[in-house]
């Protein structure tokens, strides 16, 4: 049964606080984009490539995040990645995000994704990259 997760660092900049240190919120977001994406790059997947090789993207559907403790100025935080759904024209991801040093968990959420043809509509994610993917479902978080 594969556990696949990927984690990336991340370093919290005075540009994603507010007034008082603390990350603001939607800025959770961005990190997990990025979370995203460097899980897929591990897999040897580039966005760029995808778009230009098949004609297609993936785009956010859904969003669901809890958000349990704030991050605060300089912290470094720890951006864990798994992939938990895959079918047809869509995935999903559940990702968390801790801080590294105390290991607390900060924030998690459940992203979902469809892919998409440059016309904006939904398409089948292609054999060669659902395959890929497919070997990396996490399935204990299903």
């Amino acid at each position: 049964m594969s556990t696949y997760q990927e984690t990336f660092p991340v370093r919290v900049y005075y540009e994603d606080t507010d007034h008082g240190g603390v990350v603001y919120y939607a800025n959770y977001l961005k990190f997990m984009e990025r979370g995203r994406t460097e899980f897929l790059r591990t897999l040897g997947l580039e966005l760029d490539i995808i778009d230009t090789d098949f004609g297609v993207q993936f785009a956010v559907t859904e969003a669901h995040v809890r958000y349990r403790m704030p991050a605060r100025f300089n912290d470094l935080l720890d951006i864990g990645t798994s992939l938990i759904e895959l079918a047809g024209a869509r995935l999903a991801f559940s990702q968390q995000v801790c801080h590294r040093e105390s290991g607390k968990e900060l924030c998690t959420a459940t992203i979902r994704l469809a892919c998409i043809n440059r016309d904006g509509r939904p398409s089948r994610i292609p054999a060669t990259l659902f395959q890929t993917l497919q070997n990396h479902l996490n399935k204990e978080l299903i």
